[in-house]
């Protein structure tokens, strides 16, 4: 990352400007590598994989049934001799007479000669003068189930492109194409810090004045849905030089700093202080509600997020933001989560103008069967219920002051982030 590609003279910057930095001057970081197939799900492919040959590499039969010439229906009335016998894996090619049909398998070759296949279920078999002979439907169209070569993907054709995160479906498509090693890039190096002398960790003993650390083990488990390596950095006090020392070190093993807490301009709030003074501060302040004082730069080389303390404003940021830049600087590319226009139950009538707000909602089926968007009632930013009792999100734009039952509203489920 270039430090001025970053500047812009804005003091809070609005959601989209963020997205549109973000997305257009992040690029790849992680270095690539050679896997086995069985151990690339997850992760983000760093080559485009092309087919090497047709697949399917031949024509073959989608049913178990009859394959026969389609051209034969009318002058056998649908009834046919049976003159060969074909299963999965037979690698002699079978030419059959006029007005004959091979018994065939699903996943069997064809027959040269033949370009239909009737299932099983539909036809009747006999036997006539010691010949086996089956009645075929004369409806069935020209190619019924018939798998062509090549009708999946055609020799050259690109099976996965590069910068896609595997699924099982895409590992399926490669091994389809007969390739057991492909290139990938390779998990990013994150440590994970919570920040404040407030801060401990479950199965401590809570004193007064102290909370247990939520944040980490949140952030912990959304980053572990992401193709990363994570370390923890446990907690940082409120102490500058202490901070300062703690991720510095940090810089020299880890791609990629995320901190909870510290991010906003308290006293005691030192990572943005830090990263101002002993690196590059690219974005902070935000126009957002909640997460207004995420900040992003870099320390070192090292690529730095500075997260908010409270659990809901951390949760969205991360998902918004920390997300799919991750998953850029990992080689991938950016995820924009798809929104849906549901109608609103909501009446609100007091939003600020000039921020945008994510509320925590969820759907609902009313009386005529309509689903409906509601807002849970409870919308701190330190209650990690509403998070709970969600669906997803639903975004409200900056020039938007009030919402009224009926108005459409663009909701965000929790599944587009990979959260179900």
């Amino acid at each position: 990352m270039i430090d001025d590609c970053f500047l812009h003279d804005k003091q809070r910057l609005r959601h989209r400007e963020a997205i549109e930095i973000l997305k257009s001057r992040l690029s790849p970081i992680a270095q690539k590598t050679m896997v086995k197939l069985e151990d690339a799900p997850g992760k983000i492919l760093a080559q485009d994989i092309m087919a090497p040959r047709d697949i399917p590499a031949f024509n073959n039969s989608a049913v178990d049934g009859y394959a026969f010439r389609y051209s034969d229906i009318e002058n056998t009335a649908g009834e046919f001799i049976v003159s060969a016998h074909i299963t999965a894996g037979d690698v002699e090619k079978v030419q059959i007479p006029e007005k004959a049909a091979a018994r065939i398998f699903t996943g069997a070759m064809m027959p040269l000669s033949a370009d239909s296949v009737a299932m099983q279920e539909d036809c009747k078999p006999d036997q006539k003068n010691g010949q086996k002979t089956v009645t075929i439907p004369t409806s069935l169209s020209r190619g019924a189930n018939v798998r062509l070569a090549g009708e999946d993907v055609k020799q050259g054709e690109p099976v996965c492109t590069a910068r896609n995160r595997l699924r099982p479906q895409d590992v399926a498509a490669i091994a389809s194409s007969g390739i057991d090693e492909i290139e990938i890039f390779k998990p990013l190096k994150i440590a994970l810090a919570s920040t404040g002398d407030e801060i401990i960790r479950p199965g401590n003993s809570l004193q007064k004045g102290e909370v247990f650390d939520a944040n980490h083990f949140m952030l912990s488990a959304l980053l572990k849905s992401l193709p990363v390596e994570i370390s923890d950095l446990g907690i940082l006090p409120d102490d500058r030089n202490a901070v300062e020392n703690i991720l510095i070190k940090a810089t020299k093993s880890a791609d990629i700093i995320i901190t909870s807490g510290g991010a906003s301009m308290g006293n005691e709030d030192h990572i943005t202080n830090i990263l101002a003074d002993l690196g590059t501060r690219h974005l902070w302040q935000l126009a957002i509600k909640p997460g207004r004082p995420m900040c992003f730069g870099q320390l070192n080389k090292t690529v730095f997020f500075g997260l908010p303390g409270n659990p809901v404003a951390s949760f969205v940021c991360f998902l918004l933001y920390i997300m799919p830049s991750i998953l850029v600087l990992g080689g991938g590319k950016w995820s924009e989560p798809k929104r849906y226009k549901i109608p609103s139950a909501i009446t609100f009538n007091n939003k600020k103008p000039d921020r945008r707000e994510f509320w925590r909602g969820f759907m609902r089926e009313n009386e005529k069967g309509e689903m409906l968007l509601h807002k849970y009632g409870r919308d701190g930013s330190g209650l990690i219920s509403g998070l709970q009792n969600a669906g997803g999100f639903i975004e409200i734009a900056e020039d938007v002051t009030s919402v009224k039952p009926g108005d459409l509203l663009d909701y965000i489920p929790f599944s587009e982030f990979g959260i179900v």
